[in-house]
């Protein structure tokens, strides 16, 4: 008797364990403090560790750190944070480049390299021939644990549902790469970024919550202060999108909030969502 008790504790701890390893970690991208960080690299990423964020997104800024990953490395975990993943463009992944690039990152325990933008995502007929590259490098950084990623803008949302940029991206690349949903350009081109989290199970390992409001909506561009669907989104990503880290982007800054304030702000009011969700 006491043994099947044991083994069943032991599977419910289990169970819990696998629960909170499930829960997304929460990162900001560093573009939304990109003139702070300018002027204070240090101070501005040992304030965001105390804000509670667990990582940072990069996007090529990297402070007196520029050649020296192993010192941003002893920095970050000074305070407290990971690297959540970078944003880069094509050319850093490039022949000529390809190894400088992930031997840096990988020092920082960087598995995700996110492409930021690129002008063929725009038509359907580009991202076809940009989803080849995507492709291409997907399994090329796969011998070195990492994995490609693409990141929307408006653009890629463009058209018919099904049948956007990014639908052709997602069917065209394979399941290892990472769709990396901005749900505030989603948002802004009229379409659900939830139910796109769910067209594509297990590809959102990685999104950008960012309020954007469409045109004519009310609200403020702080999360919590807008008409996103905060909480359906935060149960799809966990639920179905596999996601490891929700990352907050911030690009507007209302009201003469700073930027850092107003990232703050959009923390504070992700928070109060997940707050009252369900616990797992």
């Amino acid at each position: 008797m006491k043994t099947i008790k044991l083994t069943a504790l032991l599977a419910l701890l289990g169970a819990a364990s696998l629960a909170q390893a499930a829960q997304p970690k929460l990162g900001v991208q560093l573009w939304s403090v990109k003139d702070e960080i300018k002027q204070d690299f240090e101070g501005t990423l040992a304030k965001i560790g105390k804000l509670g964020f667990q990582g940072v997104e990069f996007a090529g800024e990297f402070g007196p750190y520029k050649n020296d990953p192993g010192g941003l490395k002893a920095f970050l975990d000074k305070n407290k944070l990971q690297c959540a993943g970078a944003h880069m463009h094509f050319d850093a992944l490039a022949d000529e480049r390809f190894e400088a690039t992930t031997a840096f990152y990988k020092v920082l325990g960087c598995s995700n390299l996110v492409i930021s933008m690129d002008a063929r995502g725009k038509t359907v007929e580009g991202s076809t021939e940009m989803s080849k590259q995507l492709t291409a490098l997907s399994g090329k950084l796969a011998g070195k644990g990492m994995r490609i990623g693409y990141h929307n803008h408006a653009e890629e949302f463009a058209g018919a549902v099904g049948s956007t940029p990014w639908d052709v991206i997602a069917k065209n690349t394979p399941k290892a790469s990472i769709m990396q949903q901005d749900v505030g350009w989603t948002t802004y081109a009229g379409k659900d970024p939830v139910a796109y989290v769910k067209a594509y199970p297990g590809r959102t390992v990685s999104t950008h919550f960012k309020a954007k409001l469409a045109e004519g909506t009310a609200g403020t561009p702080i999360i919590g202060q807008d008409k996103t669907d905060w909480a359906g989104l935060a149960r799809a990503v966990g639920q179905v999108g596999g996601t490891d880290w929700i990352i907050i982007e911030q690009e507007e800054y209302p009201n003469g909030m700073g930027q850092l304030e107003s990232v703050a702000a959009s923390l504070k009011g992700l928070q109060a969502v997940l707050a009252k969700l369900p616990k797992p």
